[in-house]
């Protein structure tokens, strides 16, 4: 069985200031960390685990540790979605503008594209750098809705806000329905398959030259909830993301074109997602911006008393920090405006550990 070490960033500081060489920037970003959790793993879990400082860490690294090692640190290109550049040195807002009947959130608009583009229109101007707009939910025990469908619903929505100037985004699993959605003026493609479920997506995505947002999964929405089960959930995401980006550049999209998502929610329990939370600056490694969507999610409303999706705005709001503060890159949430006065003061705060002292 084959053996190997992956890097999980931890002890986080406010700055580098005072700290030279014992502490790394995190992704080109406003993180930094000053402590490295080595995980030893074989197969597909956690054999043994060392914190070590970043302080002459570079003289324990093999090849594989040094590539990784440069993976966490390298700065995330920004993304270009037409005429929009989205810078990732800092995290940026995705907000959902759901086109259908079904959401678990109780906020879809299937039977009126104009009033599901004026939301997005409206969360744009509250801040969110991209709208994520989907036409068939993928909510637990959802059922497959045909691309026709999804395209009716999704297409109105999309052409609406790109002609407005928004940088909009498709959310699907089908290569038709991205085509679609590419030709009315979405620049990216978040497929929560992980280019798994339609075999033609990765070549559409490939010969657009769009960005593509590849999302962690167990089984499908209609079954994923039933009983997933893993060995070592926060390694078997990481291992399955890096055989999907490989899959992805095989096809031909170019990696600084690829964005990655664990997959809060999508078969997992609650202790799975907060697994994966806890250990989220891990994902890095794999040198793809993150994306992190867990507004309104089950989890949130477990952990407090069985709140419904439209009283989670709280605990989506402590997950939001919780990975701005692990160096996400984009967060996908339901509540723009008060997600983006989080940030904002998140960001009030790195700005001011940046201040040098006179």
């Amino acid at each position: 069985m084959s053996v190997r070490i992956l890097l999980r960033p931890t002890g986080f500081v406010d700055s580098p200031f005072g700290h030279d060489g014992k502490v790394a920037r995190l992704a080109g970003g406003l993180n930094w960390f000053a402590s490295v959790e080595l995980l030893t793993i074989e197969g597909n879990r956690r054999v043994a685990s060392e914190l070590v400082p970043v302080e002459g860490i570079e003289a324990r690294f093999d090849e594989a540790m040094a590539a990784d090692w440069a993976q966490l640190m390298a700065p995330r290109a920004p993304l270009t979605m037409g005429e929009r550049t989205i810078r990732l040195d800092q995290p940026q807002v995705m907000g959902i503008v759901n086109a259908t009947p079904d959401s678990f959130s109780g906020d879809g608009h299937a039977n009126d594209s104009a009033e599901a583009a004026e939301a997005g229109a409206t969360m744009a101007g509250q801040g969110a750098a991209i709208l994520d707009v989907g036409g068939e939910s993928t909510r637990p025990g959802a059922k497959v809705v045909w691309e026709g469908d999804e395209i009716e619903r999704a297409v109105p929505v999309i052409r609406q806000l790109a002609a407005g100037g928004a940088a909009v985004s498709i959310d699907t699993r089908k290569a038709a329905v991205v085509e679609a959605a590419l030709a009315a003026g979405a620049r990216l493609v978040n497929d929560v398959s992980g280019l798994t479920y339609d075999e033609r997506m990765a070549g559409v995505i490939a010969a657009a030259g769009v960005p593509v947002v590849l999302m962690h999964h167990q089984g499908d929405p209609a079954s994923m909830q039933d009983d997933p089960r893993y060995d070592d959930v926060l390694v078997e995401v990481y291992l399955w993301l890096e055989e999907r980006i490989a899959a992805a550049e095989a096809a031909g999209i170019a990696r600084d074109r690829i964005l990655i998502d664990p997959g809060f929610g999508f078969g997992k329990s609650v202790a799975h997602n907060l697994e994966l939370m806890n250990g989220l600056a891990l994902f890095h490694g794999l040198g793809c911006p993150l994306v992190l969507g867990a507004s309104r999610k089950r989890t949130i409303g477990a952990l407090s008393n069985e709140a419904p999706a439209d009283q989670r705005l709280a605990g989506s709001l402590a997950f939001a920090l919780k990975a701005a503060d692990q160096g996400a890159q984009i967060l996908r949430v339901h509540d723009v405006p008060e997600t983006v006065q989080a940030l904002k003061v998140w960001r009030g705060l790195r700005d001011q550990a940046l201040t040098p002292r006179r």
